[in-house]
């Protein structure tokens, strides 16, 4: 029996997955962040903002910032002190958080292909692990979160920003319609994608809610989890500790 796995709205072949994700962030890398301020209102920026207040980031600690891609997290870290290694699967995502951190004049930090599944980093590594927007995209996410525990020093906290189910009444009606409706469009006309978008789109309907994402978090080994919605969950913070 084949292992098949979500991607958007269809079921395919666990085998496949990485790199049709690889496909479309290789698609959406040069646009990525205008389309998150076109998507979110700018929000996500204040999102950002609100989840590395709760890392506490402190200088000289060493941070692994997964999927992290174009760089948002791991300046606001950085700016903090601390010594961050940018890791991601889509080297098309990283070549765009370089080319920003060129332009910031930002120096220090380290920049690292990798998967989530298979970290190439030695055991009780870092401090710290963050990913934002990025674990829904995993192939297998308990495996992701094991990797993670991992590489972690005893002591060392799990951050995870990622989007769920909204639980205020009406709203989530409203978001779900604005979703499937409006930002595909978004995706067509900023980034010249409409696929790729309704891609990232269906990845969050199917993402395990917030309890049961805890639960996951609890099984890879970390305790005293925490999750901290915002907005009723539409986006909510995960937290762990490595015991």
């Amino acid at each position: 029996m084949n292992d098949t796995v979500s991607f958007g709205y269809r079921d395919v072949d666990a085998s496949e997955k990485a790199g049709m994700v690889r496909g479309v962030f290789s698609n959406v890398a040069s646009s990525y962040d205008l389309m998150n301020d076109a998507m979110s209102g700018g929000a996500h920026r204040l999102w950002k903002d609100q989840f590395v207040r709760r890392v506490k980031p402190q200088p000289g600690e060493a941070i692994l910032d997964m999927a992290g891609g174009t760089g948002d997290i791991a300046f606001r870290m950085h700016a903090r002190g601390a010594n961050v290694t940018v890791s991601d699967i889509n080297p098309e995502m990283l070549a765009v958080g370089m080319e920003r951190a060129s332009k910031k004049g930002l120096t220090g930090l380290a920049w690292s292909e990798q998967n989530a599944e298979a970290l190439t980093f030695a055991d009780r590594s870092f401090d710290a692990y963050t990913i934002a927007f990025g674990i829904r995209n995993v192939t297998h996410i308990q495996q992701a979160l094991e990797e993670a525990h991992r590489v972690l020093k005893f002591g060392g906290r799990f951050f995870c920003l990622e989007f769920s189910a909204t639980l205020w009444p009406g709203f989530s009606d409203v978001y779900d319609a604005y979703s499937h409706k409006v930002v595909p469009k978004l995706g067509k006309l900023l980034a010249k994608d409409e696929d790729s978008y309704r891609y990232l789109i269906e990845s969050i309907r199917r993402f395990p809610d917030m309890p049961k994402f805890e639960g996951m978090i609890r099984k890879a080994g970390f305790v005293s989890t925490k999750v901290e919605p915002i907005l009723g969950g539409l986006v909510a913070i995960h937290s762990g500790w490595k015991a």
